[in-house]
């Protein structure tokens, strides 16, 4: 058998050497030039951590991130709503990760190259089109820089791992629409920072409606700093009126973050001075798309956010992704043809990520800072009698069971 994967981001990746590692064979497009180690923070949870883990590839992550030791949600004020210990510190095999969105790329590529061997990546390469027979997929690409000649390559299955904007996605689905938008925009960044709390632990401070992020993703320049993600998210525009697509991942401007980023206290942080210290950030409108019908047609499958775009919320886009993966790779070592694979992976995936997908947008397992400040907008003397722990655990622990990394469910496998 063989896979031909539109996308060479975390999931894609991940696909590739899962089914490898399954004896497999698989290539991956990407319509970038190379595939570098762009992006800033995100957190990636113990039940996608666990197979990586099962690929070999810990020690290669515990080089380039950090071992996230406790989530600490606050309000606006700084004042703590909820705290719990994360990864090994809470009883997992494996640990939650803390890194640099490229870093994991890099980590999961260099794997690829390593044991699938260099042309197992196929970059500069924009999907123009496929199609499919009762033999398999032929797909043509075009020079994504030039815009001509190109390629054809021809395998059993096409997986469409090409993110938001996905080509595959818009081929089965062309009056979708753009992605939808919460009118919530983000500013993201990173900076050598001094240490705060333990070094190891992350800080969601406020709801939706307004948000900030801080956590450590690598060791910094020196002993007592780490490398420290921010992130600001604030309400600002009308979700009818989305961005344009130009507008996404653009630089970011001091003079429209730092009022908003005003709003916001966290013990120990001096938040503007953090982010003043950043130089390059990075503007992102918070969209994803709603669930589709379906996403295999035949021997064409989606993965990923081309399957299911959520709110950077709880920590679970890239952990989905892997998840997918795993699940894939499983079920097309086991099939008795591979559309049946691709068949049985929708019924297991698709109603568990647009489950996640709802959840997300009202705010995930960060909804219990929305509970407690709807009940005390001005802040609190004690927690315990604006929303008791009972409540808060509940809204906490609905969603990671949901997401699949509760206790019970890590320790499953």
């Amino acid at each position: 058998m063989r896979a031909i994967i539109i996308g060479g981001g975390i999931g894609g990746l991940s696909l590739a050497l899962m089914l490898h590692a399954r004896g497999i064979a698989a290539t991956v497009y990407e319509q970038a030039s190379e595939i570098r180690e762009v992006g800033v923070g995100i957190n990636t949870l113990p039940h996608a951590i666990r197979e990586l883990a099962e690929l070999g590839l810990l020690p290669a992550l515990d080089a380039v991130a950090i071992r996230t030791r406790e989530l600490i949600y606050m309000n606006r004020f700084g004042q703590t709503v909820w705290r719990e210990l994360r990864g090994l510190h809470a009883g997992a095999a494996v640990p939650q990760f803390s890194i640099h969105r490229g870093r994991l790329q890099g980590v999961i590529r260099d794997a690829v190259v390593e044991r699938l061997g260099p042309d197992a990546i196929r970059t500069g390469r924009r999907l123009q089109g496929f199609l499919q027979d009762e033999g398999g997929v032929t797909a043509h690409f075009a020079d994504a820089r030039l815009g001509e000649g190109g390629e054809t390559a021809r395998a059993d299955i096409l997986i469409g791992a090409d993110g938001i904007h996905s080509t595959v996605r818009a081929h089965y689905f062309p009056n979708q629409g753009g992605p939808r938008w919460n009118g919530v925009q983000m500013w993201r960044g990173a900076c050598d920072w001094p240490v705060f709390l333990d070094g190891e632990s992350m800080i969601i401070a406020g709801g939706m409606a307004g948000k900030l992020v801080l956590y450590p993703i690598a060791a910094g320049k020196t002993p007592g700093t780490r490398l420290t993600n921010w992130v600001v998210n604030i309400r600002t525009g009308d979700p009818a009126k989305p961005p344009p697509k130009e507008a996404w991942s653009k630089a970011g401007r001091l003079e429209d973050v730092l009022p908003f980023a005003r709003r916001f206290t966290v013990p120990g942080v001096d938040i503007l001075a953090l982010i003043q210290a950043s130089g390059t950030f990075w503007e992102y409108p918070m969209c994803d798309r709603d669930p589709l019908p379906r996403w295999t047609h035949g021997r064409v499958t989606l993965l990923g956010d081309a399957a299911h775009p959520m709110y950077p919320v709880g920590s679970n886009g890239a952990s989905q992704a892997i998840l997918d993966a795993r699940c894939l790779a499983d079920l097309l070592v086991k099939a008795e043809h591979p559309r049946h694979a691709l068949a049985a992976y929708e019924a297991q995936r698709l109603p568990a990520t647009a489950e996640i997908v709802a959840m997300n947008r009202s705010g995930g397992p960060e909804r219990v800072i929305d509970a407690v400040e709807a009940l005390a907008p001005n802040g609190f003397d004690d927690v315990e009698r604006v929303l008791p722990y009972g409540k808060r655990e509940q809204i906490v622990n609905a969603y990671a069971g949901k997401a699949g990394f509760s206790a019970a469910q890590l320790a499953k496998r």
